[in-house]
């Protein structure tokens, strides 16, 4: 009897074993993202759960702060880093991430994009985008600007929350907007929108917090934002001032790393990115549009209304040749 009972524990030993082995031995991806795309109410949970389902694989998200954290991030650890994928940088970013020599060819096919420029990118696949925007609390607000140039230089616009250009892609992408609506002029409209600026803050999540709770009627998010009100709380109070002067165009990107360790898993990821059932669920939780034409319709609660008319870019390498300098002229504008 005793015998029995010991070659069974021994075959339950090593059964246990050899499962823990086979759960140890199943590939992970590690992929570097902005903390609200892993949030709970984010996207980041249901593609986790729907690519582990689909590859066998232990997908592992790393949350910085914003955009701008994550190039900082990946500047610091160069070919030290664990990452096999950037999930999270934009097209503003895209030269000066490459100048790290850490992004890979994606080897990827991007025929089926519906975006409204050409991507021919080798090493930036897109999958969202969406335009920046000031966002308003229509029952505190009282006066509101029409245009760029109106909510700088009118005495009557609203006090704002910003992000950090150097932190923040929203922050950055102001500071695009500035220079491509003032060109030269930019830093005299920064000091002119100075003394309507609450905060300034490191990420996109952290002003819109502060903004909700009423610490200011504005603030700098994206024209899409609204849309989350009205589908999540079914309520029409905040709002998009849509500007004649034109909105600035972020698309977001993935990329995989040269240091990758898996990366064929990781181009399987970027495809994945790709696919509908991915592309369906990024306007209700990520709430930015899709880069592919879906058979699921986007959402009523996005208004044709909130999509600007006229768009703003600059080349990502004339972002890269000046962004430090513009940061500068921003810098100096708010301080004197």
């Amino acid at each position: 009897m005793k015998l029995s009972y010991w070659f069974l524990s021994l075959i339950l030993s090593i059964f246990f074993i050899s499962y823990g082995n086979a759960e140890d031995s199943k590939p992970s991806l590690t992929i570097y993202t902005y903390s609200s795309f892993i949030s709970d109410w984010g996207p980041g949970p249901k593609i986790e759960k729907y690519f582990e389902d689909s590859c066998e694989c232990d997908v592992i998200f790393i949350g910085v702060e914003d955009g701008g954290a994550l190039l900082n991030r990946l500047k610091i650890e160069g070919i030290k880093s664990s990452a096999d994928v950037i999930l999270g940088l934009d097209n503003n970013q895209m030269a000066e991430a490459k100048e790290t020599g850490l992004i890979d060819n994606h080897g990827i096919t991007l025929s089926n994009l519906n975006l409204n420029i050409q991507w021919s990118d080798k090493q930036f696949i897109p999958f969202d985008f969406g335009y920046f925007g000031f966002v308003y609390d229509s029952d505190r607000i009282k006066y509101i600007p029409t245009s760029l140039a109106d909510l700088v230089f009118n005495p009557e616009s609203p006090k704002i929350i910003i992000q950090d250009p150097r932190t923040s892609t929203p922050g950055l992408g102001l500071l695009l907007w500035m220079r491509k609506v003032f060109g030269d002029e930019d830093k005299t409209a920064w000091k002119s929108l100075s003394p309507k600026i609450v905060t300034v803050t490191k990420g996109w999540s952290e002003a819109y917090g502060l903004f909700l709770e009423e610490e200011a009627p504005m603030v700098l998010s994206y024209t899409t934002s609204p849309a989350y009100h009205r589908h999540i709380e079914n309520t029409e109070r905040y709002k998009v001032a849509i500007f004649s002067d034109g909105h600035y165009q972020q698309i977001e990107l993935a990329a995989k790393l040269v240091t990758s360790k898996k990366p064929e898993l990781a181009t399987k990821f970027l495809n994945f990115l790709l696919t509908e059932n991915i592309q369906d669920i990024l306007p209700v939780s990520n709430w930015m549009l899709p880069v592919i034409k879906t058979g699921t319709p986007i959402p009523p609660s996005f208004k044709d209304d909130d999509i600007p008319k006229k768009i703003l870019r600059f080349d990502s390498v004339e972002v890269k040749t000046n962004r430090k300098k513009w940061i500068t002229n921003w810098l100096n504008a708010l301080i004197e």
